[in-house]
């Protein structure tokens, strides 16, 4: 990026702050739409204090959607510039920006690549995609006290942010009522249904045990997926060795709508987390359907997504500390179910909590005002 861009590789002093003059913050995405990544972008920009801050979003994708218009609404200039990466830098500089945060990179080619370059004096990332850069273009890391280990410093080439609570004000998912049963998606209703429904890429062999270990307890056990049977010959070959069939417990479903997405979360038991990185937006999304959920957090923040969203709640009785008791979690939250409905219940009443969480925000902004006053 250097030898094809050196105008934009010079370091910058941060612009001097005149009298009433506001903080200047830009948000660079290809993803400023309906996507996991950066669904959670919109509270910091909702409830951002505008007498202090002038926010700018550049839009480097082409999927606008009513999110977009979220991000609309809540910048003070918004400029969509498709697949133009050059035209996006000139503009990003030309705004004299104090701080550039991108919410992801490691996702879309062209963001990193921008990364790569030095367009504004301050930049930092955010845990749309959480891991590291490597950059050293790359100044800070957005996370959360709630998501890193002690050592977490260790783990990146950015200094470290640490944010309150989860670090994001994600706003309250829409859940609607009930107006389907199992049987629409071919299940009973004495099945115990664990809701399976990550990416399949984020479901490790080395813990495909662990569904056959539950299931070898709960004969009504139905592991239900919801994106696509890539872990079939996997989960035969798991079920097999405890000499079952897998085919008796896991269920592939097409899904073809977001109304069906919650209508299965709303039907199921039990949510299970996945190992090393834990679910993001399908665990708010979980818990504002009030579903227990199983998860054993990993040694890097990715693994403690859904563990500081449950330590935020209050409601920590189904965070395992290793495998084996992740086991005995499933299989009791699977054949008690009055403590089932306890657990959802006390999820219920502790939302407020967790969604559109505005200290965080205050921490975010925080930060920013020290980081200028620094520079100045």
């Amino acid at each position: 990026m250097a030898a094809n861009f050196p105008q934009w590789v010079v370091p910058l002093s941060s612009p001097q702050l005149q009298s009433q003059e506001k903080i200047r913050i830009g948000y660079a995405s290809h993803y400023l739409h309906s996507y996991s990544g950066t669904l959670w972008l919109t509270g910091w920009l909702r409830y951002c204090d505008h007498q202090k801050f002038e926010i700018y979003c550049y839009y480097t994708g082409n999927q606008a959607d009513p999110v977009t218009q979220k991000f609309k609404d809540y910048s003070n200039f918004f400029y969509h510039m498709p697949d133009n990466l050059p035209a996006v830098c000139e503009q990003i500089v030309a705004d004299k920006l104090h701080i550039l945060v991108y919410p992801e990179i490691g996702m879309d080619a062209p963001t990193m690549q921008m990364a790569g370059l030095r367009l504004a004096p301050v930049q930092c990332t955010a845990w749309g995609h959480p891991v590291t850069t490597g950059l050293p273009t790359i100044d800070y890391f957005l996370s959360s006290e709630l998501m890193e280990a002690e050592n977490a410093q260790e783990h990146y080439s950015e200094k470290l942010i640490l944010l309150p609570n989860i670090g994001v004000s994600y706003p309250k998912p829409y859940i609607p009522q009930v107006i389907k049963t199992r049987s629409n998606y071919g299940l009973c209703d004495d099945d115990v249904i664990y809701l399976c429904c990550q990416a399949p890429f984020k479901y490790l062999p080395q813990y495909d045990f662990i569904l056959a270990e539950i299931a070898s307890r709960i004969p009504k056990a139905k592991f239900v997926f919801l994106r696509g049977t890539v872990l079939k010959p996997r989960l035969q070959r798991a079920f097999a060795a405890l000499g079952l069939n897998s085919q008796d417990y896991c269920v592939h479903l097409n899904i073809p709508e977001r109304l069906d997405y919650l209508m299965i979360n709303l039907l199921s038991d039990v949510y299970l987390d996945t190992f090393t990185w834990s679910g993001g937006n399908t665990s708010l999304e979980a818990i504002a359907c009030n579903l227990p959920i199983v998860t054993c957090p990993g040694e890097f923040m990715r693994g403690r997504h859904t563990d500081s969203f449950l330590k935020l709640l209050g409601v920590t009785d189904t965070i395992a500390k290793n495998e084996a008791e992740y086991i005995e979690i499933a299989v009791k939250l699977g054949i008690d179910p009055v403590w089932r409905c306890n657990i959802s219940e006390r999820i219920s009443q502790r939302q407020n909590y967790l969604f559109d969480d505005q200290v965080c925000v205050a921490g975010l902004e925080t930060f920013y005002q020290q980081v200028v006053d620094k520079s100045s």
